[in-house]
Parts: C-alpha cells; sequence; structure tokens
C-alpha cells in the first residue's frame, strides 16, 4: 500500500504548529509503537502554516514545547496533537469496524423465534436498513445500541451468560465502569467489596476477564450465575 502523508497539528498559547507526516508511521507512533520520528516526518521543519510555508520560530517552540528540537517538537505534535486522517482513511476504518461488527452478530445473535444464526448478509442488510451509524469504538462499548437498533428489522438476540463477580474495595473504582454496561444488580458489602451481578454476551466474555484482571490484578472473584 502507497504511504498516505498528512498533517499532524497542535495549538499552544495561541500558536498553531504543524507538520508533515507520513500518516501510518505517525498513528502508530502515537498508539506507543517503536517509530523513529524522523521516518514519520516528510519534512525537517515545524511550520505554522504548511500550504505556505511559513516556519516556526525558535522562539515560538521554546515557549510552547520548552526546546526548539525538531525532532522532539514533532514527537510532541504526533502524540499530543491532532493528525488529520484522509477521507479515504475514515472509510477503510468504517469499513473494517462494519465487518467486525458483523462477525460479532454472526457468531452470536441468532433469531428469537428460531435460535438460528443469521447470515453475514441478512446482518448487513439490517445494518443498512436501521441506517444505524458505526462508530471506531470498541464492539463492547456499542453492540448493545446496536443490538437494540437492529430490533426494528429483526427478531435479534445475543447469547449471554450471567455471572456474579466480587471486586475488592480496593479496585472498585477504576472497575465501575467496565462492569457498569451489563450490570444487572449491585450489593457493597460491609467490608467495602462490590458484589455484582452482569449479564455479558458470550463473546465478548474473554476480553471481559481480560480487562478485569487486569485492573484487578486477578483478586476479583467471578463464578456463573446458572
Amino acid at each position: 500500500m502507497a504511504a498516505r502523508n498528512t498533517l499532524a497539528r497542535i495549538k499552544i498559547n495561541n500558536k498553531h504548529f504543524e507538520i508533515m507526516v507520513d500518516l501510518d508511521l505517525a498513528l502508530k507512533l502515537r498508539k506507543g509503537e517503536n517509530v523513529n520520528i524522523q521516518n514519520v516526518l516528510l519534512a525537517n521543519d515545524i511550520f505554522t502554516n504548511s500550504q505556505n510555508g511559513s516556519k516556526a520560530a525558535s522562539a515560538d517552540m521554546m515557549t510552547a514545547f520548552g526546546t526548539a528540537d525538531v525532532l522532539a517538537v514533532a514527537t510532541r505534535i504526533v502524540q499530543k496533537g491532532d493528525i488529520q486522517l484522509p477521507k479515504d482513511y475514515k472509510d477503510e476504518m468504517q469499513d473494517n469496524k462494519k465487518k467486525q461488527i458483523v462477525d460479532f452478530l454472526v457468531r452470536n445473535a441468532v433469531d428469537a423465534r428460531t435460535n438460528r444464526p443469521f447470515t453475514p448478509t441478512s446482518i448487513e442488510n439490517a445494518l443498512s436498513q436501521a441506517h444505524i451509524n458505526i462508530s471506531n469504538q470498541p464492539i463492547d462499548s456499542q453492540i448493545s445500541s446496536i443490538t437494540e437498533a437492529l430490533k426494528t428489522i429483526l427478531p435479534i438476540k445475543i447469547e449471554t451468560k450471567k455471572l456474579s463477580i466480587t471486586i475488592p474495595a480496593i479496585h472498585t473504582g477504576k472497575v465501575y465502569a467496565l462492569i457498569n454496561q451489563y450490570k444487572e444488580k449491585e450489593d457493597w458489602l460491609n467490608n467495602g467489596d462490590l458484589r455484582v451481578i452482569i449479564n455479558i454476551p458470550v463473546g465478548l466474555q474473554m476480553e471481559f476477564y481480560d480487562k478485569l484482571n487486569g485492573i484487578t490484578h486477578g483478586s476479583a472473584l467471578s463464578e456463573e450465575v446458572k
């Protein structure tokens, strides 16, 4: 695939700073991957307006970034600024996310009347008919709203599993956002621990446990509720 070029920019103290970058490498660097900033930059300059070639003054960079070193400033812009995403890239991300949603529903959803799975084509058609806006967010954060919207088109239901989870008091604050979207019931115990009943799609269970164990360092206790 040919390299895609774009701008990364940031505004500090009412001053604009722009750099020309390789889109894919810039996004990798932003995610924390080991990428050399020199390979990201398409021009070893910091601009105030790249279209007319206006370059940023060293004094302005010192004030905004504490350094006038081009590579250091460029790294900050990529990590903290706004990377412009071309339309073809946004469309590609949208298509990939839609494919992930369709695949998830084919594997985890069934016809509520017959308990038979849906075909990819039937899911795709229903998504189009329901005019559902699929965002580039994790599947677990949007699958519930997507499923509810699809119910206006298809008699769809998702296989779920009910779990009882006890979270030590020290971790409840950090884990609450994770469990809240699946929570059916909660009980705060006398020692400050939190016991919740959640109902989670089977296809998200392993990912959920990975996140839960990462937050609680494996100290949360869970069991299936029959």
